[in-house]
Parts: structure tokens; sequence; C-alpha cells
């Protein structure tokens, strides 16, 4: 059974609708906590692939907390092996530095919903082409990546150009969080530290009662989009047993 490794930075930031995605395909997932464990230090020689999630921390903090260092570590060491990346928010600017792009505070942060749209090369990329033109995508970030120098701009919004890229054959990195569902949204709208990033309890409301109306349409945009990017991992080799045909 095939592995993939998995990066996560706070509990309010799992993988969301990828999980069971994932487990359907048979892939078993080795996650690392980073807020648990900032000193593990993980090897991606053993796994198929790489995700690496969203977090309230940014690369600038890497002085301060030596387990970006270690992530960026092994985004290199995933990228000479070929093996599929998929960074997510916080993720993807980590790959992005990697690939020696910069990341920054925006100017005005994304939090809640953006229309974002497909780039020519995004609307036909192996990936993200389920997206069509476009879509409603949900947000929450207050910094963000340039498109690394050899990478595919996928992606972007009018308030955000870098919302998604490709470098290689199966990079990926989304601003977006398509990993998002209803659960995941109220649970960040109920989290002290991302609600005080709100202007009061009317931008929640709002965000919530978008959602109700968005999340079900951009679930089954995610299930393609990252059913696609699971099809660059592979699946998993099925154990044959004794007597079997």
């Amino acid at each position: 059974m095939s592995r993939l490794l998995v990066f996560q930075h706070v509990a309010a930031e799992p993988l969301g609708t990828l999980d069971r995605l994932i487990r359907r395909r048979g892939h078993r997932i080795k996650f690392v906590n980073f807020e648990r464990h900032p000193d593990a230090t993980p090897c991606v020689d053993r796994y198929r692939g790489l995700i690496v999630l969203g977090g309230p921390m940014n690369v600038e903090d890497r002085a301060h907390r030596a387990h970006l260092l270690t992530e960026m570590r092994a985004i290199e060491s995933a990228l000479r092996q070929d093996k599929p990346v998929l960074g997510i928010c916080l993720g993807a600017q980590l790959l992005a530095h990697v690939l020696g792009a910069p990341v920054r505070r925006q100017r005005d942060a994304e939090i809640g919903w953006y229309e974002v749209a497909t780039t020519a090369a995004g609307r036909v990329d192996p990936v993200l082409a389920p997206l069509g033109d476009g879509a409603p995508l949900f947000q929450w970030h207050n910094y963000s990546f340039e498109i690394p120098a050899e990478a595919e701009h996928l992606a972007w919004s009018s308030t955000c150009a870098s919302q998604a890229f490709r470098y290689g054959r199966s990079a990926y990195g989304f601003q977006f969080h398509l990993e998002a569902n209803q659960a995941l949204i109220e649970r960040w709208l109920a989290t002290p530290a991302y609600r005080a990033e709100l202007c009061g309890a009317p931008a929640a409301e709002a965000i919530r009662m978008r959602s109700l109306r968005e999340v079900a349409a951009m679930e089954r945009r995610a299930e393609q989009v990252f059913g696609e990017f699971l099809d660059l991992v592979g699946r998993p080799l099925r154990r044959i047993t004794l007597g079997s045909r």
C-alpha cells in the first residue's frame, strides 16, 4: 500500500475533503503535525507524494519556527525526486519560496469567497482544468506568493494575481482552500485567532451564509481537481493473496 506524507501546522487546518478522497483511493496517510512535533525531521524518500497544508504562520517566520526550514528541505527533496507535491495556502507559499519566488503580505487580505479565474494554461492543465474558466473559491490568507520563474501561472483573482501554479509535471501550489467544506469553514469562524482577523460578527455571518450557497459546488470541483492530482500519485498496488486469480 502506498503512502502520502502530509505536513500539518495546526489542528484547525486538516486535509478537509481531501482526506476522504485520498483514503478512497487506498493510500495510507502519514501526518507530521509540526504544532505537536516542531522538531520532527520527516524524510520523503519512502512516500509517493507530499501535501503541505495551510497555517497561520508565514515564510518570514522561519527564523523562529525552524520546522519551516525542515519543510522547505523536504519540498526540495520531493522536487528532486520528481514526486507529486501539493501546497495549499501556506504550503503553496513554501513551495513558491523554495522555487525562488518572493512571498509578501498582501495589501488586502482575502477572507471568504472570491471569484478565481483560470489562465489559458490553467484551462488546459491536467489538474486544474475541471475549474473551467473559474469559480467562486474559499480563501483565508494575508500573504501571497509570486509565480516562480519556471512555473506555469494557472489562476488569478482581482485581489490576488497569484492563485495557482504548476512547476514541472506534478508540483502544484494553490493559494485558495479547495479542501474546505461547511464544517471546516465553521471551525475557522469559531476559532478565536482566526475570527479576530474578521471585521466583527457581521462579516462572519456573511461568510457563513455565502458558504451555504457555494460550498457544495466547490466540493464537486474539489473532487475532480484533487482526483486529477491523485492520478499523478498513482493508485496503490493491491496485495495479491494466495489462491487469488
